[in-house]
């Protein structure tokens, strides 16, 4: 192959004048070192996280469109008052995409063992044609697996493997999950089905709990539904579940789930405790599909926690044995437990069309997005 290797990738950029911008900039690749590979990208899932970066605290309803139909741009307004967040990325055009698949096309001295192979990728900037990582950030595809398979086997199926390894670490032995009819919500269902792990879903509406019961979910409640509270302590109670993993963040649910998880416990309480039951119960916030204020009426007495939670911390506090046995579980069932359903499949430019861009920014449940920079 030629020395270097050409393509376009998505970038993302809020300047000092208070405007982010969205553009497709050339990117040109040296020949790989000894233990690198080139991969021409074929597939990378739009997860919320990735959201954070492309858009950030932007206003959406600000876009104006420009550029060219190859390359087209968008900008939009961030509010003043977002600004003082954004210090540490003024006028840096950052590349967007956590994870992806493709094909290796070139590969270093050390690891030609990998070159046509389809691997799955976790490095960040894979919203591009080419993509130049180490090896060890890549894992082999099985024979029959695609890049759309591999697409998404990192960021959800680790994730939901790691409230998992938490909860045993923790010494608790049940979970409650927000947002669960979500991709990442489905496949934490299948692992907890499979290992026996009783998980109370949270949804937010009926057609999202038809989507779980159809996947065998046992315990689901509604918090639109006007006995939701109830429902919720009912589902705590029989599953004696101490800890939550959150995907909204702001608003009241978390601490709706504390409450639940306190009331429970008081069931069996043998006598009154003006400090609340010795139940511990920790909540991890995850996500931020609501980003207003997390709002905690403390009806749930001294013993609980609220945390956030992160891959990547996570993984360095697992070990490398921990995590290496996840990634090969994921390997192992990547079609089955972990396999991600796209509502739809676009390229780059499409991309950064205002009304697609629209569409992928509602995050909505059920809906997921996946970019073939190769279109």
């Amino acid at each position: 192959m030629a020395d270097t290797v050409t393509g376009l990738e998505l970038r993302s950029k809020v300047t000092s004048a208070g405007k982010l911008e969205l553009s497709l900039e050339p990117v040109t690749l040296e020949a790989p070192g000894d233990d690198e590979v080139i991969v021409r990208v074929q597939a990378a899932p739009i997860n919320p996280s990735d959201l954070g970066l492309l858009i950030g605290p932007a206003d959406v309803a600000s876009m104006v469109a420009g550029g060219t139909a190859d390359r087209p741009t968008l900008t939009l307004d961030v509010p003043a008052e977002r600004m003082g967040m954004l210090k540490a990325r003024i006028d840096q055009s950052l590349p967007v995409g956590n994870e992806g698949a493709g094909e290796v096309i070139a590969a270093g001295a050390n690891v030609t063992d990998l070159l046509g192979k389809t691997v799955g990728m976790l490095g960040g900037a894979m919203y591009t044609q080419v993509r130049k990582l180490p090896a060890k950030d890549c894992v082999p595809l099985k024979d029959g697996q695609t890049a759309a398979d591999g697409a998404s086997m990192f960021v959800n199926p680790l994730t939901a493997l790691g409230f998992v390894e938490t909860m045993r670490m923790e010494g608790h032995t049940a979970i409650v999950h927000t947002a669960a009819a979500s991709n990442l919500g489905q496949m934490l269902n299948r692992i907890c089905i499979a290992d026996g792990v009783p998980l109370v879903n949270v949804v937010r509406s009926a057609e999202q709990a038809d989507i779980l019961r159809a996947i065998g979910a046992t315990h689901i409640v509604d918090s639109t539904a006007p006995d939701f509270r109830d429902a919720l302590t009912d589902a705590i109670a029989e599953t004696v579940a101490t800890i939550a993993f959150d995907a909204i963040g702001g608003g009241k649910l978390g601490g709706q789930i504390l409450g639940a998880m306190e009331a429970a416990a008081s069931r069996s309480a043998a006598e009154y405790s003006r400090y609340g039951s010795t139940t511990f119960k920790q909540l991890y916030i995850y996500g931020a599909l609501d980003t207003g204020p997390t709002v905690l009426n403390r009806n749930f007495g001294f013993s609980w926690a609220v945390s956030g939670w992160l891959l990547t911390p996570f993984m360095g506090k697992a070990g490398r044995e921990v995590v290496g046995r996840m990634r090969g579980r994921v390997v192992d069932e990547l079609t089955t437990t972990f396999a991600s359903n796209y509502t739809r499949t676009i390229g780059l430019a499409e991309a950064l069309n205002p009304d697609v861009l629209a569409a992928y920014n509602r995050k909505a449940t059920g809906e997921k997005y996946l970019i073939d920079p190769s279109r």
